[in-house]
């Protein structure tokens, strides 16, 4: 079973767009990932703005890459390291914990992570 940050069962990060590294909805990894595509966000304008700003274009689509461009309001598995450039920062886009891949935590704390936990 795939672990998300607090142990559990990895969720579904989001499907609309079609987001994780597989395109499977989950923010999966493996060995070929090597962004780390692992922190299920929510992302915001702010973010989206200071992903571009640290050379993390997430609005550009990619249709090779099978990326469609992202919006505030979209669900995303992006790379654990820019999203850590981003809070460093002070840009906390709020954080699905559950849809969150445990290997995030190589990178982060949970402590970071549930900083920036979605609120519902």
């Amino acid at each position: 079973m795939t672990k998300n940050v607090l142990g559990g069962a990895l969720q579904t990060c989001c499907t609309d767009p079609l987001t994780g590294f597989f395109r499977d909805g989950k923010c999966n990894t493996g060995p070929e990932d090597r962004g780390q595509h692992t922190v299920c966000v929510l992302v915001t304008d702010e973010f989206l703005r200071h992903q571009a700003s640290i050379g993390n274009d997430l609005v550009t689509p990619r249709p090779e890459f099978g990326f469609v461009g992202l919006k505030p309001g979209d669900g995303w598995c992006v790379c654990v390291e820019p999203w850590k450039a981003s809070f460093d920062a002070g840009i906390m886009a709020p954080v699905r914990l559950e849809a969150t891949h445990e290997k995030a935590l190589e990178v982060v704390t949970l402590e970071m992570l549930v900083k920036c936990a979605r609120k519902n």
